[in-house]
Parts: C-alpha cells; sequence; structure tokens
C-alpha cells in the first residue's frame, strides 16, 4: 500500500510543526521548549500517558490499542537535539539560534514520530501499546543511553524498538536498512604529551612535546595500515592538535583529540590497546611522556536479524519492493540508537530526504516531502506488528 490517505492530508500540518522545530533548535540536553512542544502536541493528540524527564530531558508518550491483550508494546524512537553549527540555507525558517541548527534532520525525525502520533491516537487500530521515544542528546551526549539508565525499556515494558534516520540524496519515498551492523562504534580520544617548556632559541635545554606529538599523530595512523585486516573497517582520526601560545617559547604541553571508529568490538579493544601503545613509545622516543584517555561513546549500530526483515516488509508495503534497499552498505557514522538496540530487539531504518547537502552541512535541510513516507511507516509498522 502506498503512503496512508489521513497522513497526507495532514502533511502540510506536520511541516508547520518541523518548520519550527526547525527554527527553535535546541543543543543536546537542553531540549526543554523542543521536548514542551512535544508534549503540548501529545496532550492535543489523546496521547494516554506522558512522562517527561526520562534521561533527564526525554518524553515518553504511551498510545493504547483498541484492545490490549497482546501484553506487546513496540516502541518507536526520533532524536530531538540540534548541532553547534550556522546555518546557511537561506530558508525563511532558517535556526534563530546563532551558531546552532538542525543539521542532521532531527527536526524531521521529531515531526514524523509526532505525526505517527496524532494518527495511532486517532485510529488506535492495533492490539498492544505504542512507546513514542523522544530522545534528547544524540549528537555526542549519549542521550539514548541517559534514557535506558532512567529505566526507559522496563518502565515502560518495551518488547522491540525501532529508529528512523533521514538520508540526503537517497530519492524520496526510498528505505534503506541492512541486518547486522550497519553503522560504526565512535570512541574519543583525548592524548596529552608532556615535555619540558624553555626558550624557543634554546632547544637544547627544553624536551619538545610538539615534535613528539607530530610524532605520534604520524605513527596513530599505522593502526589502520599495519594493525588491522585491510577487508576491516576502522577510521582514525586526529582532528585537534594544540600546544603553546607563544612564538618564541616552547611549551610544556601538547594536546591532541580526535576519533576512532570502528565495525566490529574485537576490533574496536585492538584499537584501544595499540594506539595507547603506539602514543605512548612515540612520546618516550622523543623524551616525553603521554596520557591516553579513550573515551568510549557509542558502541555499533547491530540491527536484530528478524526486526530488520519485518522493517523492510513495512517498507516494501509502502514504496514498492524496488524503492527498498535491503544490504545498503555499512558506513563509518555512528548511531546512539546502537545502546536501545543492546537493549531490545529492533532495527534502524534510512528514509530517502532527495538531493540536498549532506548531513551536518550548514546548507543542509530536512525535505518535508519525506514526512509523509515516514509516519507511514511508522503506523503501519505498529499495525502489522499488533494487528487488531
Amino acid at each position: 500500500m502506498p503512503i496512508l490517505n489521513r497522513v497526507a492530508e495532514f502533511q502540510d500540518e506536520v511541516a508547520v510543526w518541523r518548520r519550527d522545530f526547525h527554527s527553535n533548535p535546541e543543543l543536546l540536553y537542553d531540549v526543554h521548549e523542543t521536548a514542551a512542544k512535544v508534549v503540548r502536541l501529545l496532550e492535543q493528540f489523546g496521547v494516554d500517558e506522558i512522562t517527561t524527564g526520562i534521561g533527564r530531558t526525554g518524553v515518553v508518550g504511551i498510545i493504547n490499542g483498541n484492545k490490549n491483550d497482546s501484553g506487546k508494546t513496540i516502541g518507536l524512537r526520533a532524536d530531538m537535539d540540534a548541532l553547534p553549527i550556522k546555518e546557511e540555507t537561506g530558508k525563511a525558517y532558517a535556526s534563530k539560534v546563532d551558531g546552532v541548527m538542525h543539521a542532521c534532520g532531527h527536526d524531521g525525525h521529531t515531526a514524523m514520530l509526532l505525526g505517527a502520533a496524532k494518527y495511532l491516537s486517532e485510529t488506535r487500530n492495533f492490539n498492544g501499546r505504542v512507546a513514542l521515544i523522544f530522545q534528547p542528546a544524540e549528537e555526542g551526549g549519549a542521550g539514548g543511553k541517559a534514557m535506558i539508565d532512567d529505566g526507559l525499556m522496563e518502565r515502560f515494558e518495551i518488547n522491540e524498538v525501532y529508529g528512523m534516520h533521514n538520508v540526503p540524496n537517497i530519492p524520496i519515498g526510498q528505505f534503506a536498512t541492512r541486518e547486522g551492523t550497519l553503522l560504526a562504534s565512535v570512541d574519543i580520544l583525548d592524548i596529552t604529551i608532556s615535555g619540558v617548556g624553555g626558550h624557543a632559541a634554546m632547544p637544547q635545554n627544553c624536551v619538545d612535546p610538539i615534535v613528539a606529538a607530530s610524532a605520534a599523530v604520524q605513527a596513530i595512523q599505522t593502526f589502520a595500515s599495519r594493525n588491522v585486516d585491510p577487508m576491516e573497517s576502522v577510521v582514525v582520526s586526529i582532528t585537534r592538535f594544540h600546544s603553546g601560545d607563544a612564538l618564541n617559547v616552547i611549551p610544556g604541553e601538547a594536546r591532541l583529540g580526535g576519533t576512532v571508529r570502528c565495525l566490529d568490538e574485537e576490533l574496536r579493544n585492538l584499537a584501544e590497546k595499540r594506539i595507547g601503545e603506539i602514543v605512548d613509545h612515540a612520546a618516550q622516543a622523543h623524551g616525553c611522556t603521554a596520557k591516553v584517555v579513550y573515551d568510549r561513546q557509542y558502541p555499533t549500530t547491530v540491527n536484530h536479524d528478524d526486526q530488520v526483515q519485518f522493517a523492510g516488509e513495512i517498507a516494501r508495503s509502502i514504496a514498492g519492493d524496488d524503492n527498498v534497499d535491503m544490504n545498503v552498505a555499512q558506513t563509518m557514522g555512528g548511531e546512539d540508537f546502537s545502546f536501545m538496540l543492546q537493549a531490545r530487539p529492533g532495527a534502524f531504518i534510512y528514509l530517502g530526504n532527495g538531493e540536498g547537502a549532506g548531513l551536518h552541512h550548514p546548507e543542509y535541510d530536512f525535505n518535508d516531502d519525506a514526512l509523509p513516507h515516514g509516519i507511514s511507516f511508522f503506523a503501519e509498522l505498529v499495525h502489522k506488528s499488533m494487528p487488531a
């Protein structure tokens, strides 16, 4: 079946919500106004239960079906936070907050889940319960983990969980996913290399941490090239190098930072071990000492086979067989929906956003034409998973 007729009827209304979210972005856990708007709309729809403060600023809404004796609760998740990027779209509804914008489409994700809430509250043509999960702090704050640590799955008796993310330059109306690992783990490197500072004209009296740190940056790259099977995927990126403030002073310390991304947990363990050893040895070779903090942020995003096949079936019912890719390529991006997939069976699926700037780009914008496809997917997933 195509897009649900009722959903098509209120697409423009959902687009108004989406553009309001876009104009008023909020970062990480500070999504107070966004969460308040979500609550007000859920109340208007007649959602049965609304709970706030899950994972600090998350919201969970519960919709009961016309029948509720299946004992099943399906969780549907959307993220609410924006990014610290200055918007350059020039749209009439562009961000009103300087240096903050919805550059990843979380405004669209939230609006789609609200659209599904509106439809499901009206129809209730299912046997069971739907848990609408509006999550803060996906962009580096691990809001998904915070909600789970607050008892999300147990408190609301969630049996399965599903999430969706838009992808630019996949055509509108197309879906994509895959069994198993879909996205990489994301870990943060924070490296301090300490030497002995002094006058730049007298390097013989110093132990230069900049030279040691430069050697460490080069040496770190040998992990991917010489310690990892060429058929496996890992990306190590040093994205920050800071040392000193004066041109005539050799500083006493250099700081490096970056990320490590892997598609395999064993490789992730190896990365932590070997990068620590490599940095330590590079520092020692130049008479310095090193401290490496390897902060494990998000695990790999691993879909469950049965649930991803079910999600694919729902996507095909909306978009047609030719518009659903069930073996989309893995990517090295990360997603904290991974924590929810560790806690419960489920699947993460991509939704086409049409042509345009990529995610995390200052010219990115969610395409409102994608809204009814995502809403219909969520609604049909509930209908088919818990038939009345």
